[in-house]
């Protein structure tokens, strides 16, 4: 793996205040793919300082429709008003636009749907590259995301949130480029979008296909050796699901693809002794999981 470089921490500004009432929450019944992309909008425009008011002006858009579009409540927005609001807010539209098409799709739109909401001429888009640091760290860091992508997804799935991730992170470029480390600033990108494309159950990430990836498991030659590594394996992966969040990617990365310690902390942007801790006690965690001590052990009689 090639390391991401280190960039130098820069000092978070404050969000600018604004007047009115507050914008409320996106709504719980919006899907992942939507979100994808209207939680960069809800974020530049909370960063913007631009009240909903002046923003309604801006873009001649209701406010109380402008309210539900950033709310994600309603009918899913036609690609003319979504342009118009990156535009005003000064993102880049080639990716926002593969975002919300994706995202249309899988609200069951049509394709005319789709593509009859910009095949205008104002309002189509010519792919455009993404800046040059982006790109560089794309490179750096592409190939080393699919490994952990691999672990939760299928090939498509991971592929696609692969790909969202560093669309995602092309419109936030400016918030990850002023965060005090790009490489954590991009990990969180990716987790979500993988953990957002990921079945979970009872809250947690669901391992199992990982269990039929383990090395020992292919090691295995015979049927009853398959089904006794099989076994353990979704074990130690149902157990691993249980850890926090940070412990369970340091355990991914060191465990199922196979990083150094070094590597991961590059990876994930935290220091080395705090990778080495994490596994440290997700180790002990899963040993008393999985090898908990015998009820016996310690009795006198």
């Amino acid at each position: 793996m090639t390391t991401p470089p280190e960039p130098p921490a820069s000092p978070a500004e404050p969000a600018p205040s604004r007047p009115g009432r507050k914008l409320g929450p996106i709504a719980e019944t919006v899907g992942s793919a939507h979100r994808v992309w209207l939680e960069p909008i809800r974020a530049t425009y909370l960063s913007s300082g631009l009240t909903l008011s002046e923003l309604s002006h801006r873009i001649r858009f209701a406010k109380s429709k402008l309210s539900e579009l950033l709310r994600g409540v309603g009918l899913y927005p036609r690609w003319e008003i979504v342009l118009s609001l990156s535009t005003e807010l000064k993102m880049p539209g080639w990716p926002l636009y593969q975002l919300w098409r994706q995202a249309a799709l899988e609200a069951h739109k049509s394709r005319e749907w789709v593509d009859g909401c910009s095949e205008k001429p104002t309002l189509t888009l010519t792919p455009t590259a993404p800046p040059l640091d982006h790109r560089a760290f794309r490179e750096l860091a592409e190939a080393d995301y699919r490994r952990y992508a691999q672990v939760f997804l299928d090939d498509d799935q991971r592929d696609t949130a692969v790909s969202d991730t560093f669309d995602i992170l092309w419109l936030r470029w400016n918030d990850a480029l002023s965060s005090p480390d790009i490489r954590r600033f991009a990990w969180q990108v990716l987790r979500s979008t993988v953990m957002s494309k990921t079945p979970h159950l009872d809250g947690r990430p669901e391992l199992a296909r990982a269990a039929f990836d383990t090395v020992a498991l292919h090691d295995q030659t015979t049927v009853t050796g398959h089904i006794n590594q099989l076994t353990e394996s979704l074990e130690l992966f149902t157990a691993m699901s249980r850890l926090p969040d940070h412990q369970l990617d340091v355990m991914v990365l060191r465990k199922l693809c196979g990083f150094t310690p070094e590597q991961a902390s590059a990876l994930l942007g935290i220091p080395l002794p705090a990778v080495e801790s994490d596994e440290r006690y997700a180790g002990i965690f899963l040993e008393s999981v999985l090898c908990p001590p015998s009820e016996t052990e310690g009795n006198t009689s």
